[in-house]
């Protein structure tokens, strides 16, 4: 068998996942305030989610500023801009990905589709068969309120893995924190970045568990951890997650995320959700 197969093979079954998986130490986070400029997102009866998620995200840095010094917070955006130069989603998971981040935190907003509802507006005459008959006239109605309310997180789902292990290939010195360990010329190495990829879905997985967590203790309605092929956490060669903070087509919910009190108790709880993970892997 390839020698360096073999000293591989013999790591991984020696050392836990989340030791190769960039060490057990979490030194640096890019949190991902989502859409921005252009890009409204999810629009409610008085808000945007783009603005929503910018107030949350810059809670949260500072939050980090103030209790967590060691930890240092990157940014994809600070202002209501949309990430120009590549595709919006690119360039956010890019970031990570060029700052060597530990984990990669994606801030978003949810919504429910639309639904439509038939009224009847009165009645028209017309001829039909050389009858006169009377022809309803209805209105659709477009209705986006919901009393669906809650918080829900998202890993990586399992089509976009190829491109998640792309990431991890095309950053492998920083995955590995050993310079040349990874050869992408050497067919052996794709065995390697196969165990990477499940390593950070499974620390993934812990991380939304614990921010979930966090917002249950709140009192908030846990919706759980979800798989969804999402473009933003494909591209990132680390451990992600998305985390829907609620809904901005539920009413009560939406004036929530504007206030500055459900603001900061949304960026608390993400905030320990975090360091409930950290504390974790780095026992």
């Amino acid at each position: 068998m390839h020698t360096k197969l073999i000293a591989l093979i013999l790591l991984f079954a020696a050392t836990p996942y989340f030791l190769l998986a960039k060490g057990n130490k979490i030194t640096k986070i890019v949190i991902d305030a989502g859409h921005g400029g252009s890009d409204n997102g999810a629009r409610g009866a008085i808000s945007n989610e783009k603005d929503i998620t910018l107030a949350v995200t810059k809670k949260l840095g500072k939050i980090f500023a103030d209790s967590m010094k060691n930890v240092q917070i990157i940014y994809t955006r600070t202002t209501d801009d949309y990430l120009s130069g590549k595709p919006g989603l690119r360039l956010r998971h890019e970031i990570a990905n060029k700052a060597n981040a530990d984990l990669f935190v994606v801030i978003h907003v949810n919504s429910t589709p639309f639904t439509y509802t038939k009224v009847l507006e009165g009645y028209k005459t017309v001829k039909r068969h050389h009858k006169t008959v009377k022809q309803p006239i209805y209105r659709s109605i477009r209705h986006h309120e919901t009393k669906r309310s809650g918080v829900e997180t998202y890993v990586l789902g399992l089509r976009r893995n190829s491109q998640k292990e792309n990431a991890i290939g095309e950053f492998s010195d920083n995955v590995t924190n050993q310079p040349g360990l990874l050869d992408e010329q050497d067919p052996q190495t794709a065995i390697i970045i196969a165990q990477y990829s499940q390593a950070f879905l499974n620390k993934s997985i812990q991380l939304g568990t614990k921010i979930q967590a966090a917002f249950a203790d709140e009192g908030r309605p846990d919706l759980g951890v979800k798989q969804m092929d999402l473009e933003v956490l494909a591209g990132s060669a680390m451990p992600g997650v998305l985390v829907e903070i609620g809904f901005i087509t539920n009413t009560a919910e939406e004036a929530y995320l504007n206030s500055e009190k459900g603001q900061q108790e949304v960026a608390m709880a993400i905030y320990k959700g975090i360091k409930a993970y950290k504390n974790e892997v780095e026992k």
